[in-house]
């Protein structure tokens, strides 16, 4: 991978970083606690509280996702980056495009996907 495509990626992880975190302060200053007095019925509570584990979950994605561009960027750093964990073969610039974030090539992410699978079995 040559540094022009490499400093195109940091480019759009750095926004994409910039963006979560924007995110995640607009959602920390909402906060995520409710009254249940200030709800009339039990309908109401059930939905407040359905709405408030749809956002602890999307934080928690959210929360993975920065993780993970912090660590492709250390991999950028260190040089690294685009190059399989598994076999050490070179990520295509297709499946870098699709996710940035990748740490397999598609290969060995189809034999991961295929042994999780045989474990759902």
């Amino acid at each position: 991978m040559n540094k022009k495509e490499i400093t195109r990626f940091k480019k759009l992880l750095e926004e994409r970083k910039q963006a979560l975190l924007n995110i995640i302060n607009n959602t920390k200053e909402q906060g995520l606690g409710f009254n249940s007095e200030d709800l009339p019925d039990e309908i109401d509570l059930a939905s407040s509280e359905a709405d408030q584990s749809m956002n602890l979950r999307l934080r928690d994605r959210e929360r993975v996702l920065l993780k993970k561009i912090e660590r492709t960027l250390e991999k950028m750093d260190e040089g690294i980056f685009g190059v399989c964990e598994t076999c050490g073969e070179e990520i295509s610039a297709k499946r870098l495009e699709a996710r940035p974030v990748t740490d397999l090539c598609i290969r060995c992410k189809e034999e991961q996907e295929r042994v999780e699978k045989g474990y759902a079995d």
